[in-house]
């Protein structure tokens, strides 16, 4: 199965390399999507005995003579996926930029690489139940909320990013069209915010649902609280490009949250009528847990090139500068060509003098010839993100995966015997809540830090 979802990445040549940065991210992208679907269908045996027709049922597939599939089949293969991100992480380190040979391993090698990761799936499963146990348990479940206090500091950081972002153009060219657009999605934002806000209050907060009750009541009381912080004049004069316009992606974001927790909890309490819902339950079921992996794919390649939050240098553009400006401190703006050229000329006349090899003329050709500007790699000056981080989030990735398929798991409702729903527990909806309000806090703190801490985070 596995095999046969990565036949497009084994398509590619085997020492190939990509010289787009972003190539690289969605090929990695699409290996963890796949991944994370593979491991979705081993949840039931409907995967092993569709494998098991195929050999006309000659072939019965056994793991250490137990069942290969449910919660241990799950943390073995996101185990495998999150063991190969380790690796490429510690081989990684340092790398600054496509020169370093070790570069190849990230943005080449594709074959031999997807080779690697289906060959720790195989061994995976020759491991004891026992330790996939512990390592669920614990390790993976750690990891798991890393990653998602990770993708809300990000968050965070996008509305404040966004809102400025349209401020500067605006403030630097009057712009009517970039006004337009922040006033208009700012109130797009709330209009939908208090939607679904108003559809909660009517679909899933039914007479014996407290809970779904007070994870909209206190939604919908926080919002208000962190959009009048927002314009409030202690923050505006500390922060004067706060606003309602981060305030409404936050808010628009958790409503959307508290709203995926109550629609995706269990029935047991008649709270959720779309799982008495007629229709394609099958196709329902398929599609959600789908784009829940498509979005965990997006979210986890956009958190990981994405360094500013982090305390990395340079945000999205990891090196903006080629390397020659960063070493002379400016940027030159002579041609590219008649830069080039006062170069080989400089070179020339250095190997004429004997200060340097002549081999130095064959390695100013190689540098002209890859130059980043011109030509497609886009890293030759400095890497476009920190690799090593890209695989560590990567493997927090790997942790979420499997915990969100995996906790409660007896606990879920089967109302398709093939396919396991993904995340309808009680479990993934009070994480979601509980991410919402999280989220709440670290917004408002970020309001409030510049006021009570100024000599720190002033603007």
């Amino acid at each position: 199965m596995g095999a046969l979802l990565s036949l497009p990445l084994l398509a590619l040549p085997s020492v190939g390399t990509f010289q787009s940065s972003m190539a690289t991210r969605i090929a990695y992208a699409f290996i963890l999507l796949i991944n994370s679907i593979f491991s979705w269908l081993m949840l039931t045996p409907w995967a092993l005995s569709k494998l098991e027709h195929l050999t006309l049922d000659y072939m019965k597939i056994k793991c250490l003579g137990e069942a290969c599939t449910g919660y241990v089949a799950v943390q073995r293969i996101n185990f495998a996926l999150g063991l190969f991100h380790f690796i490429m992480a510690l081989l990684l380190l340092g790398v600054k930029s496509s020169k370093d040979s070790r570069a190849g391993l990230q943005n080449g090698y594709w074959g031999p690489k997807v080779i690697l990761w289906l060959g720790f799936i195989v061994l995976t499963f020759l491991v004891p139940e026992s330790f996939f146990q512990v390592w669920g348990r614990y390790f993976a479940f750690i990891g798991a909320m890393l990653f998602v206090l990770l993708g809300l500091i990000l968050l965070v950081d996008l509305a404040h990013t966004y809102a400025e972002f349209c401020l500067e153009k605006i403030e630097n060219y009057d712009s009517k069209a970039w006004r337009v657009l922040l006033i208009g999605s700012t109130l797009g934002m709330y209009t939908a915010s208090f939607a679904m806000t108003i559809l909660m209050y009517i679909f899933f907060a039914g007479h014996n649902c407290s809970m779904n009750q007070a994870a909209i009541t206190v939604n919908l009381i926080v919002l208000l609280i962190i959009s009048f912080l927002s314009v409030h004049p202690a923050v505006q004069e500390s922060n004067p490009k706060a606003g309602l316009a981060q305030s409404a992606m936050v808010a628009i974001y958790c409503t959307y949250l508290t709203m995926s927790a109550v629609s995706m909890e269990p029935d047991d309490k008649l709270c959720n009528p779309l799982v008495r819902a007629n229709g394609a339950r099958t196709a329902s079921i398929v599609l959600g847990a789908i784009v829940t992996m498509l979005t965990i794919a997006y979210t986890t390649t956009r958190a990981a090139t994405q360094g500013f939050a982090l305390g990395t240098s340079g945000g999205h553009a990891y090196a903006k500068l080629g390397e020659e400006e960063v070493e002379h401190g400016m940027i030159d703006q002579q041609p590219m060509s008649a830069r080039r050229e006062m170069r080989a000329e400089a070179l020339r006349a250095a190997v004429e003098a004997g200060s340097l090899p002549a081999s130095a003329l064959n390695d100013d050709d190689d540098d002209d010839s890859d130059d980043g500007r011109n030509g497609k790699d886009d890293e030759k000056g400095g890497t476009q993100y920190n690799y090593s981080l890209f695989h560590v989030i990567f493997l927090l990735a790997t942790c979420w995966v499997a915990t969100l398929l995996t906790q409660q798991i007896n606990d879920i409702e089967m109302t398709d015997p093939n396919f396991a729903p993904v995340g309808r527990s009680y479990w993934a909806s009070w994480v979601k809540i509980m991410s919402a309000w999280l989220c709440y806090v670290i917004y408002g703190w970020s309001l409030i830090a510049p006021v009570v801490l100024p000599d720190r985070f002033g603007h």
